[in-house]
């Protein structure tokens, strides 16, 4: 593989997922997956690691200051919430009546997406 490339892998929550933290200083928080980053494996979870930054002033923001964002948690540490239960479930793939790859829960075997 090239340097700089980003492998292409499947991961199990994608952007828009509600998803919550099972391991870490985090664990048990919720939050709404707002992106996922390839190529460092982490996923950004609204609400979820939230650090402090300092903002130099500048012309959008003459006064600077501080500011909470988020910051990214590995893909580990999380697991997806089924929409139709609420609860914590793995997440597999099969094939749907048109042939194509989807993701289904675990738990209830209903297809996510």
């Amino acid at each position: 593989m090239e340097k700089g490339k980003v492998k292409k892998v499947k991961f199990h929550i994608k952007k828009g997922d509600k998803v919550e933290v099972i391991s870490g200083n985090h664990k048990g928080k919720s939050g709404v997956v707002l992106e996922v980053l390839r190529a460092k494996n982490r996923a950004i979870v609204e609400g979820v690691n939230l650090v402090t930054k300092h903002i130099k002033p500048s012309a959008e923001s003459p006064e600077g200051g501080v500011e909470k964002t988020e910051a990214g948690i590995h893909i580990s540490n999380l697991m997806l919430v089924d929409p139709k239960t609420g609860e914590k479930t793995k997440v597999g793939r099969k094939l749907d009546s048109n042939g194509k790859l989807k993701r289904y829960s675990k738990k209830t075997e209903q297809f996510i997406d």
